[in-house]
């Protein structure tokens, strides 16, 4: 059945993440200078550790209130880590925790993908994201999409699925069920989807049992990163 909707995971499958960048510590230090004047008072992996916690915590919470696979809203994690951060201002919150992400790797989208993207949206295709995800990852979509001179129009807004938004994550049923329906109400039906994501676990198999196609990228290697783009095209577009 011809695919008329394409949902993307979005780390490891339309951005791919590195390791931190080589001037991590330096950033971190920096971040702490320019947001509160002052040194910061944990190191780069005590905080990982702290914010791990808080996150634990909260899971655990939500789990006992029947929610199988919570999201946080990581700032609010911050919040109980750093208590200076909630008198900052929006803005600036905004900012300190986008940097405080990317001390901790590195993000970018590759050619292929953006000329793939390209592709399915000038043929017609409805392109949306499922992602775990927070609100710092649309400013890291935004970012690699720029970076090959592209936007986010490109994805239809009631296609896209931001866990950090609903309070639960993949691979729950619900965040299928929801892309299901607002694809029905388009007058698009289950098989007539494909979910395109790395992971057998999160992306794939979830779709599968609401009906999707499903198609699995990360199988190829290094030297042959493009082959898993092309086989996508050949695959939605015949």
């Amino acid at each position: 059945m011809k695919i008329r909707a394409v949902i993307f995971d979005l780390y490891n499958t339309l951005l791919k993440v590195g390791p931190p960048p080589p001037d991590a510590d330096v950033r971190w230090s920096a971040l702490f200078r320019e947001h509160f004047g002052s040194e910061p008072p944990l190191s780069r992996l005590d905080f990982s550790v702290a914010c791990g916690r808080v996150v634990v915590r909260h899971h655990e919470a939500a789990r006992a209130a029947g929610i199988p696979f919570p999201e946080v809203q990581w700032p609010t994690v911050v919040a109980e880590v750093l208590p200076a951060f909630p008198k900052l201002w929006p803005e600036l919150r905004a900012e300190f925790v986008y940097r405080q992400i990317q001390t901790g790797r590195t993000t970018a989208m590759s050619a292929k993908v953006a000329a793939a993207l390209g592709t399915l949206h000038r043929a017609g295709c409805r392109l949306g994201i499922a992602s775990n995800a927070q609100a710092y990852s649309l400013r890291e979509l935004r970012e690699g999409l720029a970076s090959q001179r592209m936007a986010m129009d490109v994805f239809e807004s009631a296609l896209c699925f931001w866990s950090f938004e609903h309070g639960f994550s993949k691979p729950d049923p619900h965040v299928f069920r929801i892309l299901t329906a607002r694809c029905e109400a388009m007058g698009i039906g289950p098989a007539e989807m494909l979910m395109v994501g790395d992971r057998l676990d999160n992306d794939l198999e979830p779709a599968q049992r609401h009906g999707w196609q499903t198609f699995q990228v990360g199988t190829t290697t290094p030297d042959t990163e493009g082959s898993d783009w092309d086989r996508l095209l050949a695959v939605v577009l015949g």
